[in-house]
């Protein structure tokens, strides 16, 4: 897996103060991403012990809520296994602290993905220009979901997260709560 940079104290990309791992592989290629230079899987730097041990001291930190897994897009092939890896190894060291994931999939695509049990909230799809609203929190585009993923797997049927409260989204696309 190779990354283009790790954030501290992020406000932006999940709840709480996170650190960000931007790793490096897209095949989304949305218009107008932020982040077209993180699109290259061979691009950016190689994810090394040293850059494993960067994300462990901050997550050490009482006041870091947990890591959001961003890019480029942290299921592209050439970072599914790692990113799984080092979400299990979080998980067994930092159990209370939460994983953010960010991709441009959907979530009816990769819910199945063993890596899921390690994620608390999931930020799905594609960045959409013509339904980009700055107003979103933790998303680009109306288009866009944050899921509570462990509901979801648990209930079988999606939960969106919305901060302190949920809505339920039914099978046929309802507004439940």
């Amino acid at each position: 897996m190779r990354y283009h940079n790790i954030t501290k104290d992020d406000m932006l990309n999940g709840d709480g103060l996170r650190v960000v791992l931007w790793v490096a592989g897209c095949s989304h290629c949305c218009r107008d991403c932020q982040n077209p230079v993180t699109w290259d899987p061979d691009g950016g730097l190689l994810f090394d012990e040293a850059a494993k041990q960067e994300i462990f001291e901050q997550l050490k930190m009482p006041y870091i809520s947990g890591i959001t897994f961003s890019g480029g897009d942290p299921l592209h092939a050439a970072n599914r296994l790692d990113v799984r890896h080092l979400m299990e190894e979080i998980r067994e060291r930092y159990p209370d602290k939460t994983i953010w994931l960010y991709t441009g999939d959907s979530w009816e695509n990769i819910h199945h993905y063993p890596l899921m049990k390690y994620v608390d909230v999931l930020v799905d799809g594609e960045f959409m220009a013509d339904l980009k609203d700055a107003r979103l929190l933790w998303k680009g585009s109306s288009n866009q979901r944050v899921i509570d993923v462990q509901k979801s797997l648990q209930r079988k049927e999606l939960v969106l997260h919305c901060g302190d409260y949920e809505l339920e989204v039914g099978k046929d696309g309802e507004n439940k709560g």
